[in-house]
């Protein structure tokens, strides 16, 4: 996604919250610069949608624990399976730190594509990547309010047949406190700067700041 308007998604985002940013005292934990604050944002909402085993889940089924989400496609020729296994293997090195804190993060994967993205070809895909990734879709309805409601600009790129199309979407994988308020955007690789951002580590490092 290209970075300006990836940047103009996350401003609006902030913009919305209609106050100023958190105090970041010594009590507050501080973002590291590879990390968006989204703290006191308006991202995020209730919705109903349904999992790769074709049951209905809903925002509120995930009180309690830190959310990763982060809204993509299962055709995702290139950057959502890699956003995917770098957020996957960040949650496996911070499992291997410090289990019981790890076992409080949820990561989540939203469809922009439910027309290809059954609950069936979900299921395939997210347990390519983590063995608690769940894989959500639903109506197109659906899809584009939970996608507002995230602040997630999406849209389906024609190509030669009508089932043969990209997606062009955000790449925004924000956490998520256990009440379900914005706490970060993680950091991905945009390739905009010479230094990597987004690696395993780098994500770890941030649910180790963040998860309490």
């Amino acid at each position: 996604m290209n970075r300006v308007i990836f940047s103009a998604v996350v401003a609006s985002a902030l913009a919305l919250a209609g106050c100023d940013k958190p105090d970041t005292g010594a009590n507050q934990t501080v973002p590291a610069a590879a990390e968006t604050d989204l703290r006191g944002a308006s991202i995020g909402g209730p919705f109903t949608l349904t999992d790769q085993d074709g049951k209905p889940r809903s925002w509120a089924d995930f009180k309690g624990q830190y959310r990763i989400v982060y809204f993509g496609y299962t055709y995702c020729p290139d950057v959502c399976p890699l956003d995917l296994q770098r957020v996957a293997q960040g949650l496996k090195l911070f499992e291997k730190k410090d289990v019981k804190r790890a076992a409080r993060v949820q990561p989540i994967f939203i469809s922009v594509d439910p027309e290809r993205d059954t609950p069936a070809t979900l299921k395939t895909y997210v347990a390519a990547f983590h063995p608690r990734l769940v894989g959500l879709t639903g109506t197109p309805d659906q899809i584009a309010a939970v996608a507002k409601q995230f602040v997630t600009v999406y849209s389906k790129e024609q190509q030669k047949s009508a089932t043969d199309y990209l997606v062009s979407h955000t790449r925004t994988p924000a956490l998520f406190d256990p009440n379900g308020a914005p706490l970060i955007m993680l950091p991905i690789d945009d390739n905009t700067t010479p230094q990597a951002e987004g690696t395993p580590q780098q994500i770890a490092d941030a649910l180790d700041r963040w998860v309490k």
